[in-house]
């Protein structure tokens, strides 16, 4: 590890919750859009749908070159044009503009997914600190996606929602000069690997027992996590009469799980896939399951949302310590395989958390959220022949 490392890493952890936010800062907008822009809950969950939709793509397409290309020029390009998204959005005519605008800022927000295995190369070989690295950048990523909620509900009590989008803006591109100061040059780990063959690369790594069993419950896990998160906003709205700045403060609710990711870390690092598996995909199944009195009791949904949120982000910091256990010469493809079908599994989950709302109300949400959890405990408790790190 660098003397300059340990100052770098919360820096990091700064770009990683900066850039995550904005991938979440519609969804406590959804009502002030409605009125905005003449359009019924079923459309407008087409636009955090499609953030996550293009936050997928992103990292499919994008976060493989960080294994083959310079990662410091990547974070820089993606910020600059991120923000130019941000504008876009702020500026939306139409409902379908806001769509489409949406997309582009999740196709370009895979900040995090760079930052992860940068902060990794940054420390050096020293694996007794990758679980505790991982965990803190994170953590920032983590209080990015849940500041971003409060934040994005309370401003736009003041600014409405267009402000929102246009402070993320500025707020972004402010991050990114920073980051041209301070970011160093590291080396890609597999240098002179063509770009088309790293991505030709993803389904054999995909087809790995091990990464396989990783991926495929974090995935399942990101349609719980989506379906919450998603119908949340309805819930509070219409049966609390919840405005904006209130369901957004349900964002800090669950900062417990801030605190969490350092320690699901090292929690990978010492017990390794399964027990980790166990610990945390079970908090989110029973974090599923205390959410269903929450449909009419404020304490029952306050506990839920504590409890599903630590399951998730603690297995979400777990998980990609487990991963980069493995030949960092493919850090970024694993980071790849693993966001790209987390945020699929999101925008699975909000379409289908939606579509649950709609047809069976809160009761509908709840199994819809609890039967895909314990889908991802199944299959992480999957036994593989593969060593495990």
């Amino acid at each position: 590890m660098s003397e300059r490392t340990p100052s770098l890493i919360p820096l990091l952890a700064t770009a990683s919750a900066v850039t995550a936010a904005n991938v979440y800062l519609s969804q406590p907008l959804l009502g002030s859009l409605a009125a905005s822009l003449d359009a019924g809950p079923g459309l407008l969950g087409a636009v955090p749908t499609a953030t996550q939709l293009g936050y997928a793509a992103g990292i499919l397409l994008i976060v493989p070159a960080g294994d083959t290309h310079g990662r410091r020029r990547l974070i820089l390009g993606l910020g600059a044009a991120s923000s130019a998204a941000l504008a876009a959005c702020a500026l939306a005519p139409t409902v379908w503009f806001l769509i489409a605008a949406s997309f582009a800022v999740g196709l370009l927000s895979p900040v995090p997914q760079l930052i992860t295995p940068l902060a990794v190369a940054l420390t050096g070989p020293e694996g007794a600190t990758r679980g505790k690295v991982v965990g803190t950048v994170q953590g920032g990523l983590l209080v990015g996606v849940l500041a971003s909620r409060a934040y994005s509900g309370a401003f736009s009590e003041l600014a409405g929602w267009r402000g929102v989008f246009a402070y993320s803006c500025v707020l972004t591109l402010a991050l990114t000069l920073v980051l041209r100061r301070a970011l160093p040059y590291v080396p890609p780990a597999a240098h002179g690997t063509a770009y088309r063959a790293s991505l030709a690369s993803l389904p054999a790594l995909a087809a790995r027992p091990l990464v396989g069993r990783i991926v495929g419950s974090g995935a399942l896990v990101g349609v719980a996590f989506g379906a919450f998160w998603t119908t949340l906003t309805f819930l509070l709205e219409e049966d609390y009469g919840y405005g904006p700045a209130q369901t957004g403060l349900f964002g800090l609710v669950a900062a417990a799980s801030a605190l969490a990711s350092p320690w699901a870390g090292r929690t990978a690092d010492r017990f390794g896939r399964r027990g980790s598996v166990l610990a945390l995909v079970g908090m989110v199944v029973i974090g599923w399951l205390t959410l269903l009195p929450g449909g009419t009791s404020l304490a029952w949904l306050i506990v839920g949302v504590v409890v599903l949120d630590v399951g998730v982000w603690g297995n979400q910091a777990a998980s990609q310590t487990l991963l980069f256990a493995l030949d960092p010469a493919i850090h970024s493809r694993l980071n790849t395989l693993y966001f790209t079908l987390r945020f699929l599994g999101i925008s699975l989950g909000s379409l289908a958390g939606s579509l649950a709302w709609t047809h069976g109300g809160w009761p509908a949400v709840v199994t819809t959220g609890t039967l895909f959890a314990l889908a991802s405990l199944l299959t992480g408790l999957l036994p593989t022949r593969e060593r495990t790190p």
